[in-house]
């Protein structure tokens, strides 16, 4: 199943060229558009107001008791917009998942060590955020889930991709990909700048998202998601945008 190089943060590879090698996602390699900038000022409205409502539904969900803080869903960034890298388009969006067979490629083209361990420990059946990244408006637009673990990305070693690694060797490859699949359409697209509203406010207060990774490590292509942090997020599709 293809991946156009699309996915990550800033690579891609055109599917058009190479149906094999579609979408390698873009990682820190190329370096993000300053996304966070597009979103230094927060939307009006109180965002503590939203997170003192999820928190008392979480609490009486959960009996107020705190849950233990583990990994176990993800955020995966891809380009949205055509960006050429080294000849090869790198644009992957949901819709071009959507467009391919079974809704389903794979995530190549990861570049960056600790993105690359995030992919290394995904598992079957995990969700993930859907995130366009390095556009004009970034922010998350679907869901998909992991329907194959991780295993070496051929990329790694096809010299005409942008993503060729002439270090890696086939006996021991140094980077990995996994394959994953369309689930659906956020209910709307929820933006960069009014997660970090709730980043900020949480921060401030002790909310779900106070660590959250896509504004404490924003290059990371491939970012993982506490239950508390992704649960929170998806409840945003459930609000009016501001």
């Amino acid at each position: 199943m293809p991946w156009p190089s699309r996915k990550r943060d800033k690579g891609a590879v055109s599917d058009k060229k190479e149906p094999d090698a579609k979408i390698a996602k873009t990682e820190e390699e190329t370096l993000d558009k300053e996304e966070e900038e597009k979103s230094t000022k927060p939307p009006a409205g109180s965002s503590k107001s939203g997170w003192k409502n999820w928190k008392k539904t979480k609490e009486s969900d959960a009996g107020g008791e705190e849950s233990k803080i583990t990994y176990c869903h993800w955020l995966l960034k891809s380009e949205p917009e055509s960006r050429l890298e080294k000849g090869v388009d790198v644009k992957f969006s949901i819709d071009d998942l959507k467009a391919e067979p079974n809704q389903t490629t794979f995530w190549d083209g990861v570049r960056n060590y600790q993105a690359r361990n995030f992919l290394r420990a995904m598992k079957l059946g995990q969700q993930a955020f859907f995130y366009h990244s390095n556009c004009k408006e970034p922010g998350i637009v679907g869901i998909v889930k992991i329907v194959k673990e991780a295993y070496p990305d051929h990329t790694q070693f096809d010299q005409k991709d942008p993503h060729y690694d002439s270090s890696s060797r086939k006996e021991n490859p140094k980077w990995s990909m996994v394959d994953v699949q369309f689930v659906r359409m956020t209910k709307r697209f929820i933006p960069l700048s009014e997660i970090k509203a709730h980043y900020l406010a949480h921060k401030a207060d002790g909310g779900p998202l106070k660590n959250m990774m896509l504004f404490t490590r924003q290059r990371l292509s491939i970012q993982p998601l506490t239950q508390e942090e992704f649960d929170f997020v998806l409840s945003l599709e459930e609000e009016k945008p501001h």
